[in-house]
C-alpha cells in the first residue's frame, strides 16, 4: 500500500477543481479525478504525472446519476485504495432568481450542491475516522453568507455542514475545511449564462490563489478559507452587521449576478 497521500476531488476537469488537482499534486500527492468530461480528465491526469510525476486516476461520473454517483462512494469506501482527503467542489448555478427558474433545475441544482456532498463525505469518514487522519475540503461560497437566492442557501449548508463535521471528526485528528470563495475566474459563470461583464477586475479571484489560501488554512487548521483582503473584510462585515440590515440591501441589489459568486 502506498505511503502517498491520495485526494479525490469533484469537479476535477476545469476551474478550481483542476487548481486543486494541481495544487495537491505539487504537495506529492495522488489523485483521483471525479468530472463528467473524461477527454478532460484524461487530459488533467497526463499533465499531473508529467509535471508533478503525481499518479492521476480518472473517474468518470455524473453525479446526478444515482448510478454512476454511488461507484464514486464505492470507490471512497474501497479500504484497499484509501483515499485520504476529499474535495466536495462540484456545482452549478442558474442564472435566474428562485421565483423564474424551473422546479427541476432548482431540485437538480440543491442534489449536487446538498446531496452529492453529503452523500460522499459520509462514504468517507468511517475510514478517516478508523486511520484518525485525512481531510474534507467543502467548496462553498461567499454568496453563501448573503440572501443570494437557492444557490447562495445551498452554500450556507455547505458552510455550516463543514463547520460542524468539524467539531464532530477533531478528536479523531481528521480536518474539515469550508473554502469560501469569492467571484473566481472559472467557467461557472458562463456555463451559468451569468451576465458578469459590468464586474470590475478587482472583484475577480484567480483559482490558484484560492486553492494556495485554502491548501494554507488546511495546514493551519482552519475552519474557513476566505481568499483575498477585499472578501475577509466583506464576510467578517456580513457576519457582524444586522440580518435585516443586509437583506435591505441585497433586496435593492437584486439585479446583480450575486449567485455567480
Amino acid at each position: 500500500m502506498s505511503n502517498r497521500t491520495t485526494v479525490l476531488i469533484t469537479g476535477a476537469s476545469a476551474g478550481l477543481g483542476a487548481a486543486f488537482a494541481r495544487g495537491f499534486a505539487a504537495k506529492g500527492c495522488d489523485l483521483v479525478l471525479v468530472a463528467r468530461d473524461e477527454e478532460r480528465l484524461d487530459a488533467l491526469a497526463k499533465e499531473l504525472g508529467r509535471d508533478f510525476g503525481a499518479a492521476a486516476e480518472v473517474l468518470p461520473a455524473d453525479l446526478l446519476d444515482p448510478a454512476q454517483c454511488a461507484g464514486v462512494v464505492a470507490r471512497l469506501a474501497d479500504t484497499e485504495r484509501p483515499v485520504d482527503v476529499l474535495v466536495n467542489n462540484a456545482g452549478f448555478g442558474l442564472p435566474a432568481p428562485f421565483p423564474y427558474s424551473p422546479v427541476e433545475d432548482e431540485e437538480r441544482m440543491l442534489d449536487l450542491l446538498v446531496k452529492v456532498p453529503l452523500r460522499l463525505t459520509h462514504a468517507l469518514v468511517p475510514g478517516l475516522r478508523e486511520r484518525r487522519r485525512g481531510a474534507v475540503l467543502n467548496v462553498s461560497s461567499v454568496a453563501g453568507l448573503l440572501p443570494t437566492g437557492t444557490y447562495g442557501a445551498a452554500k450556507a449548508w455547505i458552510t455550516a455542514f463543514s463547520e460542524s463535521l468539524r467539531v464532530d471528526l477533531a478528536p479523531y485528528g481528521v480536518r474539515v475545511l469550508a473554502v469560501v470563495p469569492g467571484f473566481t475566474r472559472t467557467e461557472f459563470q458562463e456555463r451559468a449564462g451569468m451576465d458578469v461583464s459590468k464586474l470590475s477586475d478587482a472583484v475577480w479571484l484567480e483559482p490558484e490563489a484560492v486553492v494556495a489560501q485554502a491548501l494554507r488554512d488546511l495546514a493551519r487548521r482552519r475552519p474557513l478559507s476566505i481568499t483575498g483582503r477585499r472578501y475577509k473584510a466583506y464576510a467578517l462585515a456580513v457576519r457582524h452587521l444586522p440580518r435585516t440590515v443586509v437583506a435591505g440591501r441585497m433586496a435593492r441589489k437584486r439585479s446583480a449576478p450575486a449567485d455567480a459568486l
